[in-house]
């Protein structure tokens, strides 16, 4: 039997914001800035990995959101289709009985039904001990599942429960992304250069122009024009939705590049 759960005023009023500003996102920028606002002022965390399966329950396509810096190997560690720690939560998580899943590393069984073996050793080596999780059913379009890392402070049963009602909010916005082929194809021509993919994954990393030039050895001036011409090519007006629309068109945001000998 789940417990009873009484959202405040303000909770409220969040849940709804969220419920209305949802149903207006149709492209990737407007996921990811939807998952940045309205989640979570509700969920609170530092990383989101939403995973999109197919009709046999196989990984289709795997995506983390964050608005923070977050390194390869973790990356991977995470979000991998076939061995990344989401993948292994989902399949916990159908093992059991489908219902939002909280597992804290400080106290492995959670405030809700835990998760055995050495997952929360593991979330704890990655510096994330908090994890709250819920997916769709098999749906005709296809299921969906979400692990938000870093949930803060430990999820209870209010966070279980704002996530379960948020769950076809978040099904619904991210089925409507389309698969990473069909959003290739939607990108049109659009495309960077080489040194403007380098200067978008020092800028997604919340580095000014002066810190890009001396990573890449060049003057913050050279920065700011090559930012100026981005924005002319992606139509947007300042860095913040520059990284929302390269994430929406799928364009590389990181590239070789070259460290600062300091």
């Amino acid at each position: 039997m789940q417990p009873i759960v009484i959202l405040n005023p303000q909770q409220q009023e969040h849940l709804l914001h969220a419920f209305e500003t949802a149903l207006a996102i149709g492209e990737r920028s407007q996921f990811f800035l939807w998952t940045q606002g309205q989640l979570q002022a509700l969920l609170p965390h530092r990383l989101l990995v939403c995973l999109q399966l197919g009709p046999n329950g196989n990984v289709l396509h795997s995506e983390c959101f964050h608005s923070g810096v977050l390194e390869e190997g973790m990356r991977r560690s995470l979000c991998d289709p076939a061995s990344g720690l989401a993948v292994r939560l989902q399949r916990r998580y159908r093992e059991g009985a489908a219902v939002p899943l909280a597992l804290c590393a400080a106290a492995p069984e959670g405030r809700l039904p835990g998760v055995p073996g050495n997952l929360p050793a593991e979330l704890h080596a990655l510096g994330l001990d908090n994890v709250l999780v819920h997916g769709s059913d098999s749906l005709p379009g296809g299921a969906t599942f979400f692990c938000l890392f870093g949930v803060a402070p430990a999820p209870d049963a209010r966070h279980a429960h704002c996530l379960r009602l948020l769950l076809p909010y978040l099904h619904m916005g991210l089925q409507s992304l389309g698969t990473p082929a069909a959003s290739a194809e939607g990108a049109g021509t659009a495309r960077i250069s080489a040194r403007q993919a380098q200067i978008m994954r020092w800028l997604r990393e919340g580095k000014g122009n002066e810190e890009i030039g001396q990573l890449l050895g060049i003057s913050g001036l050279t920065v700011k024009n090559h930012l100026q011409r981005l924005y002319r090519q992606l139509g947007v007006s300042n860095r913040a939705h520059a990284v929302a629309r390269c994430a929406s068109l799928r364009l590389p945001d990181a590239g070789p590049y070259t460290e600062a000998r300091l």
